[in-house]
């Protein structure tokens, strides 16, 4: 019988958008789900790029994780989206993501950052390769659906990436919520 502490978290490391983004995509992702039903769209509210998944962890490793990346003093950089494209699995479509045209490289390097605390920390190290990009949808079916025929992205602007977010996951019916538990400054 495996028994659930209180001081356990469901959390990952991630970079938030600018609100107004947000809002342009929201508009985006109802015209996406009006075409492509078969996936599930993520709310607008929860879209942010993952660094580092955790899982279930302790909330005091977290953190310490967490104050780790902030004495390593990041910097900030520019981040600018991209084009759209999709996890597959053969010919089916699982994940379809928004990329970045602008602050990859230097979002890869913050990844490599973390997952290096993470490793000292005792986690078990990452098994794919990072990829910088806002997971926008995943297939309903298990083994993935046909790629989708989207529109086009909205054309945003650059935003300064100023900030690096330690969410806890909330799993509920109504997909999950993520609540900020640590903000770690970029400069």
């Amino acid at each position: 019988m495996v028994l659930s502490s209180p001081n356990l978290v469901r959390a990952f490391f991630g970079l938030p958008l600018p609100e107004t983004h947000r809002a342009a995509l929201d508009t985006f992702l109802e015209r996406c789900g009006a075409r492509a039903p078969e996936f599930r769209w993520t709310p607008s509210s929860n879209l942010h790029l993952t660094v580092r998944f955790l899982g279930q962890v302790d909330l005091a490793l977290a953190e310490g994780i967490a104050d780790r990346v902030a004495a390593a003093r990041p910097s900030a950089f520019e981040a600018r989206l991209g084009e759209l494209g999709t996890f597959k699995r053969g010919r089916l479509a699982r994940v379809v993501w928004l990329g970045l045209s602008a602050g990859a490289h230097e979002a890869g390097a913050l990844a490599e950052l973390v997952e290096t605390e993470c490793l000292r920390a005792g986690l078990e190290p990452e098994g794919r390769r990072f990829n910088a990009h806002l997971t926008l949808a995943r297939a309903r079916a298990r083994d993935g659906s046909p790629p989708p025929a989207l529109p086009d992205p909205p054309d945003l602007p650059s935003w300064p990436a100023e900030e690096l977010i330690l969410y806890r996951s909330r799993l509920g019916r109504g997909g999950s919520v993520y609540e900020p538990l640590r903000r770690v400054s970029l400069g």
